[in-house]
């Protein structure tokens, strides 16, 4: 099926009434890209989840505000009542830039959303001892772990230098019967990682409940039942239900979050690990690195080994 795509290029300050001409001209499935400068400040704005490398990859030059319709002749007039309902949004003085509400309309070819991501994510090999495998692909002939994941609606697929880092560490660190406790644990590849190495029990936490339904699936996946693989949903640094839960000493603990929560955590963290146990740590961008690595220290770690990728760090701690 061919879509007509009609992109009315705007300002920030444009995007909602812009989004309003096209509504009320009938077309209803929007999507709207931001400027570099709208997008960084939602992300300052909601910086404990977020931290980002690249900013200059957020964003784009010229807000612009972009309706589809399916493209057949039936749809012609309504595709024209929003060529007029932009031309009179250009006579209004409402008092702020709109930017040149230049509009282009153009075919396009339906996409499956869902699934198109899947041709780039491929099996990858981390460490010595890993391979990450899409569960879509075939198994193939290997001495490496095999540990078959899809992602679904939740992060992590090993191919982020931030999650492939955080394997690294596992993979020289992890021992048989070793107990793992994962926070931030996405589509649950961190701890599921960790009992193919060898731990006995893993407890996986996130904030997310869509990770529970994947992270599962995902263990399923991999052989690793609930006696052996359990997933938490709440907030770490707030929830107190799920700290008694969590409450003990693992020789393993990893968070693969962010700088602002790295931060929070670590004197919590800082009870959970065993004597002689290690604390992962990674989603550090480079800007963040001293501010980490001084509450790390404050809280009593010691930073023994810090690896670096493309503006991303990782740290491995005791």
């Amino acid at each position: 099926m061919k879509w007509l795509e009609l992109a009315v290029y705007t300002t920030d300050a444009g995007i909602e009434p812009v989004s309003a001409a096209l509504t009320g001209a009938g077309i209803t499935g929007l999507s709207i890209e931001e400027s570099h400068e709208s997008a960084y400040a939602f992300l300052k704005e909601a910086a404990v989840f977020w931290d980002f490398a690249d900013m200059d990859k957020i964003g784009v030059d010229t807000p612009c505000v972009k309706g589809y319709v399916a493209d057949c002749p039936e749809n012609l007039p309504t595709v024209e009542a929003a060529k007029k309902a932009i031309e009179r949004l250009r006579s209004l003085e409402l008092g702020f830039d709109l930017g040149s509400l230049a509009m282009t309309v153009v075919s396009v070819d339906e996409e499956d959303w869902a699934n198109n991501w899947k041709k780039y994510y491929k099996p990858l090999e981390i460490g010595d001892r890993l391979l990450v495998l899409p569960s879509w692909e075939p198994e193939p002939e290997t001495d490496r772990t095999i540990l078959k994941l899809d992602p679904g609606m939740a992060f992590g697929t090993g191919a982020h230098h931030t999650t492939r880092m955080c394997l690294e560490f596992l993979e020289k660190t992890v021992k048989t019967g070793d107990t793992m406790l994962d926070l931030g644990c996405g589509s649950g590849i961190l701890s599921i990682a960790s009992v193919l190495l060898g731990a006995k029990q893993a407890i996986a936490v996130d904030i997310d409940p869509i990770a529970e339904k994947i992270a599962y699936e995902n263990a399923a996946m991999n052989g690793i039942t609930k006696e052996t693989f359990t997933v938490l949903i709440g907030n770490i640094l707030s929830d107190a239900s799920v700290q008694d839960r969590i409450r003990g000493k693992y020789p393993v603990v990893a968070a693969n979050i962010v700088a602002d929560v790295i931060i929070a955590l670590a004197p919590l963290a800082k009870t959970m690990v065993a004597q002689n146990g290690v604390f992962i740590v990674s989603g550090i961008i480079d800007e963040r690195v001293s501010d980490v690595t001084a509450a790390l220290l404050h809280s009593g770690f010691s930073v023994t080994e810090q690896r670096s990728a493309e503006g991303w760090n990782a740290f491995l701690c005791h």
